[in-house]
């Protein structure tokens, strides 16, 4: 006989089976029950745990047994070394970036979470949302795109959109914005990470940024503190060195920074230069110097939250420490950071820090003080009462619809017509019959298209998505793909191509990329320069058919002071395929044209300058 009241009584003793799974709050706040924790937790953390929170070290996001060796290596640094954070990217072997899944890096980051004894905090650098990361999330162009735009309130919806995706994932933390002031063309390895080159319009930025995010429940970074814009030396390869005074410091380099602070930027990254008007003395990095990251940062600024280094591992501060890499983790620590980025090896730099808290070196106050700082942190996220996210939100939350569309959108206002001589745009669609349809025969030609792609490597994915998009609009496009090493030998292939064009259109990829080595003129450096043969090859093109050529700046805008001969140029500020796109619907005047160059090009275009072009009726 059915009985209603036992089919109730096994319903309700069942539903804690679906219910005590928690998941992490989106919101960030600190209440007493989070501040009563961090006292305990502290109180409860050995000398060897409590150095293993000021830690943070890689974890690369793809699906791993949990055997796999690389696995066992992060169970390694959260049960050996008590790690207290992890950066998650994605696996990398030069020059391939292997994106990962949503799902993939949430499912990684949730058995980390189970596997830790105490609640982990995820950071990551999503400064084009989570798409240069992630596939499936939404995308957006480059910082420098959206100053192009003219509109903080697109920083803002920027901040917020990528909160939700990363709090959704199981990543807590951005280091980003970027805070730095791009004032010198040359910098190789800030560039079009930078807002622009007007110290009050990236100071707007940032601080909308920081908005958009807090809303999201996202902490963010200001980084690269005291100012990495006007240097045209990559850290990770070489010492770079800010040369302003104290005057020009505090006008231009330290305006973010402060506003970043006003606006409860909740970390400040502090970067790998010099900066002999703050700190005189000798090969005193940023990083390392008590000088600036206590005496400035700190005191000055009145800066409340988490000083955190940059990577440990670039190379400006490794080469000083070559002879002893634990002693760099020992001086970024007395020197006032909280938190160490990615130590070269992690156990060399731990065991100098215990050992420099057992002898006296650095007392256990100091010590107590960043893990403090770190325990509230996470208590304030609410990992104190719930660390995993839950998987099946994510199809609700990543990638919507409307938010892909509006990073699209952002990369369409970015686009800046700088130049032009009436002779290009708009390029017309081929005339041919059938539709859509893959197969079909090419009956009708009205023009002829020639794209010359550059890059730093053929092999890459730079123009596919430029390509894609110029196919579907002109059939038989001729699209050559160069890079460094084949401009030479495909040259006379591409003049005669050139030659014969009724237009052509030159996208040159040269995007800031950390540690990119580049040979010129006998020296070797970081460039986001077209040079060598790739530069030489350009010049001929514009030499043979100045008229009929429109450049595309598909990333760095400043390529066009080396080229001064051109009549026609379009920067995106941007690499990513999101701008690629825009970038075609620009040329065949589908959309205005209407953003606005946030940086001088010296010899070529002031800040400001941008030729508003209709789009096609």
């Amino acid at each position: 006989m059915f009985r209603p009241q036992l089919l109730l009584l096994v319903t309700l003793l069942a539903l804690p089976l679906y219910s005590k799974t928690k998941f992490q709050p989106e919101e960030v706040h600190l209440d007493r029950g989070g501040e009563k924790w961090v006292q305990k937790t502290l109180g409860h953390l050995s000398l060897e745990e409590k150095v293993g929170q000021v830690f943070m070290v890689w974890t690369r996001a793809e699906f791993l047994n949990v055997n796999n060796p690389e696995y066992l290596r992060f169970r390694e640094a959260i049960d050996k070394y008590h790690v207290g954070s992890f950066a998650m990217t994605v696996p990398y072997e030069p020059p391939f970036l292997y994106k990962s899944a949503p799902y993939e890096a949430a499912d990684l980051l949730n058995r980390l979470q189970r596997d830790s004894k105490w609640p982990l905090v995820v950071a990551a650098d999503f400064e084009l949302g989570l798409s240069n990361r992630l596939d499936g999330t939404t995308a957006f162009p480059s910082a420098m795109a959206i100053g192009a735009t003219g509109r903080a309130a697109d920083a803002e919806s920027f901040g917020r959109i990528t909160g939700e995706e990363a709090r959704a994932i199981g990543v807590h933390w951005n280091f980003f914005p970027v805070a730095d002031v791009n004032s010198n063309p040359d910098n190789p390895i800030i560039n079009t990470r930078s807002f622009g080159e007007d110290p009050g319009e990236v100071s707007d930025f940032v601080a909308a940024y920081i908005r958009g995010a807090h809303s999201a429940g996202m902490l963010v970074t200001a980084k690269h503190f005291p100012g990495h814009g006007d240097t045209a030396t990559d850290s990770h390869l070489g010492l770079a060195q800010v040369t302003g005074d104290r005057a020009r410091l505090d006008a231009v380099e330290l305006q973010p920074f402060r506003r970043a602070i006003a606006a409860g930027v909740d970390s400040v990254m502090v970067g790998h230069v010099t900066a002999p008007a703050l700190d005189p003395k000798p090969n005193s990095v940023a990083s390392v110097s008590p000088v600036i990251v206590s005496g400035l940062l700190r005191d000055s600024l009145h800066f409340p939250g988490i000083i955190v280094t940059d990577a440990l591992d670039m190379g400006a501060l490794t080469r000083l420490y070559s002879g002893n890499l634990g002693r760099e983790a020992v001086d970024a620590f007395k020197a006032g950071n909280d938190l160490l980025l990615i130590p070269p090896d992690v156990q060399v730099a731990e065991l100098a820090l215990l050992e420099a808290v057992r002898s006296g070196e650095i007392s256990r106050s100091r010590l107590d003080q960043s893990v403090t700082r770190i325990l509230r942190l996470k208590a304030s996220l609410g990992l104190n009462k719930a660390r995993l996210v839950d998987l099946s939100a994510l199809d609700t939350t990543v990638g919507r619809p409307e938010n892909i569309a509006a990073g699209a959108q952002m990369a369409e206002d970015a686009l800046t017509l700088v130049k032009e001589n009436g002779a290009v745009l708009p390029l017309k669609r081929t005339s041919v019959p059938g539709g859509n349809l893959p197969y079909r025969a090419l009956t009708e030609v009205t023009q002829r298209l020639v794209v010359v792609i550059f890059s730093d490597d053929v092999r890459l994915s730079a123009g596919r998505a430029l390509e894609s998009q110029i196919r579907s609009r002109v059939l038989d496009a001729d699209v050559i793909y160069t890079d460094p090493n084949l401009a030479a030998s495909m040259s006379q292939g591409i003049l005669r191509a050139v030659g014969t064009a009724e237009k052509v259109v030159i996208a040159v990829y040269a995007s800031p990329t950390a540690g990119k080595v580049v040979r010129s003129n006998g020296s070797v450096g970081n460039s986001v320069s077209l040079v060598g043969d790739s530069g030489t090859l350009l010049s001929e093109i514009l030499a043979a058919a100045p008229i009929k050529t429109m450049v595309v700046a598909v990333g760095n805008p400043y390529l066009a002071k080396d080229f001064p001969q051109l009549q026609n140029y379009l920067c995106t500020f941007s690499a990513a395929p999101v701008s690629e796109r825009a970038a075609v619907k620009a040329l065949f005047g589908e959309v205005e044209i209407h953003g606005h160059l946030p940086v001088t090009i010296p010899g070529f275009a002031s800040r400001g300058t941008g030729i508003v072009r209709s789009a096609e009726k």
